[in-house]
């Protein structure tokens, strides 16, 4: 779950302060919270996170990959050109940093005004000695951990505090808000029609399955089971699937359309017990083709979510028919999680915003934070 820093780290992104995170976790964490990746160098790679090494496109995995080491993986490039076979992206202990995150985290500590090293003992090369390059173009590092640090010295400001509580006073201090962190997650429901040449043409067999975006073996983590009911035909037996991959089969009649109503009930750790999908059936007619900007669906989920201070909500990203055998195919996006973070003291006017009924509310630290102001004579001006 994303920290306190790390959705104080989205809202100064969005405000024009922070131009770029270089980040030594693997966690994903910086990516699930909201910083694009374009501003995002992952130095030891992401446990999340698959490459292709022929075309190179990335896939951001809702499951932790299985390999370490730039290993191959049992999954390959969805590019229909491609398809070569991907590979996990976190470094092993004798792997050099990859130029593709080196260069950019070079360039942009050498640009920076400031350098924020939070969190970090600044002790693994060659990643501890990237803020330095700051120094050379008159800009200045900032260190907030809790022991001392090699790169102390050189420091303009040494604080040690825990990272969560100085994040939150510089956002007080700014008179910004620390965003809630709303989780959404990607499934698919597919819908396969099979011929039965035994049978009359009334009859189709169908089957349902619900699933990770990502393939047919890839898990759904956040989904433990799948009501399945037929609200509008009362003949068709309700189903609840306790076991991945979902699936149910059955055999209706053509002519009749109906609708499947399917409860996601969530795992453990979800902020909300369950959510509801309709999807609608009809054999007799051709769906249209849907497609929608994932990252826009995503954005209004997270809004939907923080206006109606709760999750649950589900929105449609992509719709499609794929012939012989034909399958209707139903992308979804849903808001499985909402965590607020309050960093004002009550009678701010950004307290009055956030919910009062919500369980999740990270109070404000009153503790005390030393820090350690480097001599004026090691600063260019301050």
């Amino acid at each position: 779950m994303p920290s306190i820093t790390h959705m104080a780290l989205v809202e100064l992104e969005k405000a024009g302060i922070l131009k770029f995170v270089i980040s030594q976790n693997v966690d994903s964490l910086h990516l699930r919270s909201g910083i694009p990746r374009e501003k995002l160098a992952e130095l030891h790679g992401n446990s999340f996170r698959e490459i292709c090494p022929s075309c190179g496109v990335e896939y951001l995995r809702d499951f932790e990959i299985e390999t370490i080491g730039m290993k191959k993986t049992p999954r390959r490039c969805s590019d229909v050109k491609c398809g070569s076979r991907l590979k996990d992206t976190v470094l092993d202990w004798e792997d050099a940093l990859p130029p593709v995150e080196m260069n950019p985290s070079e360039e942009n500590c050498r640009m920076a005004d400031v350098v924020l090293c939070l969190g970090t003992s600044l002790q693994i090369t060659p990643a501890c000695n990237l803020p330095l390059k700051s120094l050379r173009g008159g800009g200045k590092i900032v260190i907030v951990n809790l022991q001392q640090t090699p790169k102390d010295k050189k420091a303009s400001l040494v604080v040690h505090a825990p990272v969560d509580k100085v994040l939150a006073g510089v956002m007080h201090r700014l008179n910004l808000w620390i965003p809630p962190y709303v989780r959404v997650d990607l499934f698919q429901i597919n819908l396969d029609q099979y011929s039965r040449p035994s049978r009359s043409d009334k009859y189709v067999k169908w089957a349902l399955r619900v699933g990770s975006v990502r393939g047919p073996k890839a898990p759904l983590p956040f989904v433990q089971s799948v009501e399945v009911s037929f609200s509008d035909r009362p003949d068709l037996k309700t189903a609840i699937l306790n076991k991945q991959p979902f699936k149910l089969k059955r055999e209706t009649l053509k002519t009749r359309p109906f609708t499947i109503a399917l409860k996601l009930n969530f795992s453990d750790g979800c902020g909300c017990r369950c959510a509801s999908v309709d999807f609608p059936v009809n054999f007799q007619e051709e769906a249209d083709n849907i497609s929608r900007d994932k990252h826009t669906v995503v954005r209004k989920l997270r809004n939907a979510a923080i206006q109606s201070q709760c999750c649950g909500q589900v929105s449609l990203v992509e719709r499609k028919i794929r012939l012989t055998p034909r399958t209707d195919i139903f992308v979804g996006a849903i808001a499985t999680n909402i965590v607020w973070y309050c960093n004002f003291p009550e009678g701010s006017r950004f307290h009055e915003d956030i919910p009062k009924n919500n369980d999740h509310l990270v109070s404000r630290h009153n503790d005390s934070v030393s820090y350690t102001e480097m001599p004026p004579k090691k600063l260019k001006c301050y």
